[in-house]
């Protein structure tokens, strides 16, 4: 593969941020990967690992003379890091980001960059329930989905970044900030919700700690717990930046729950036989489209993350 950018910056360096590093020297995409995290603990991990060329002390230090910058931070502390770097970013750069929530990465980014970069907001459909630089790996991407939301940018720099993440590996589509927060609503924001739910749940019962729930935990409880082992700071500012869509979804799912507990309270077998063969139709499209195997898999390792 060709490189793509002459430096890469990347602002935070956990899951996401290490894949990254390490699917770039994979394809060689960067002659330079520049990486910083506001943890010493996590700086000093992520140079004994060795997937970054540099790391900084600093995000302003990080992003100096590089073309293309990362945000792999938490949504919340976005605007924070985008004011801190502004003075420092070299003209002509491409400032992107990775987080799942667009419209207020937008919002709290967008004002503090100055007109000579290009703000290209993105987000790689792609993660597990790990965290930290050393939960990375170069495959996270292959064959996953990254949305990149160009919202005025120059087309020319959209064209380069669409180019970087699919020489990581990734199938690239571009939609509007506020469509992109209403489908990852209802792909993941609610379903992580459900799952951190019905764990809570068990928990008020007093039933995970008991052997019985631990030992014969089957696949539905499983994966709740899987998807509910991940990173709490981040989850927390996703609900926080896409309220909105998340409680119009959630208000939907009630009704859905509400019209199969009728169902179920009146016995009405045929509406529960016609909606689990609809709902199992759609479960056999995503693995059709290559986003998931119909393998068994007691232990799955992937998760969404966003």
């Amino acid at each position: 593969m060709t490189q793509i950018y002459d430096r890469v910056a990347l602002i935070g360096l956990g899951l996401i941020a290490s894949s990254m590093a390490h699917g770039m020297r994979r394809a060689g995409l960067a002659g330079e990967i520049v990486g910083t995290a506001r943890s010493a603990e996590t700086r000093d991990t992520a140079r004994a690992l060795g997937f970054c060329d540099r790391i900084e002390d600093t995000a302003a230090e990080a992003v100096k003379g590089a073309d293309l910058v990362v945000l792999a931070v938490p949504v919340g502390v976005m605007g924070n890091i985008a004011k801190e770097i502004a003075p420092h970013l070299a003209k002509g750069a491409t400032v992107t980001d990775v987080g799942s929530v667009k419209q207020s990465v937008i919002d709290m980014v967008g004002p503090h960059l100055p007109d000579l970069v290009d703000f290209i907001p993105g987000h790689p459909l792609a993660g597990t329930e790990h965290s930290g630089p050393n939960s990375g790996f170069a495959e996270l991407f292959d064959n996953r989905w990254c949305i990149l939301v160009p919202n005025g940018a120059d087309a020319a720099a959209t064209a380069r970044l669409r180019k970087f993440w699919e020489g990581l590996g990734s199938n690239v589509e571009e939609m509007g900030p506020e469509h992109h927060d209403l489908v990852l609503a209802v792909t993941s924001h609610t379903p992580h919700l459900i799952a951190y739910t019905m764990v809570g749940v068990a928990d008020d019962l007093g039933r995970v700690t008991d052997s019985e729930v631990i030992k014969y935990s089957a696949a539905g409880f499983r994966d709740f717990t899987r998807i509910a082992a991940s990173d709490p700071t981040m989850w927390r500012d996703v609900f926080l930046t896409n309220k909105e869509a998340t409680l119009e979804i959630l208000g939907r799912f009630t009704e859905e729950l509400f019209a199969l507990q009728r169902a179920i309270r009146t016995g009405d077998g045929e509406a529960l036989f016609d909606y689990f063969t609809h709902t199992r139709a759609i479960r056999r499209s995503i693995i059709e489209a290559g986003q998931d195997t119909d393998a068994p898999d007691f232990g799955r390792g992937a998760g969404a993350q966003e």
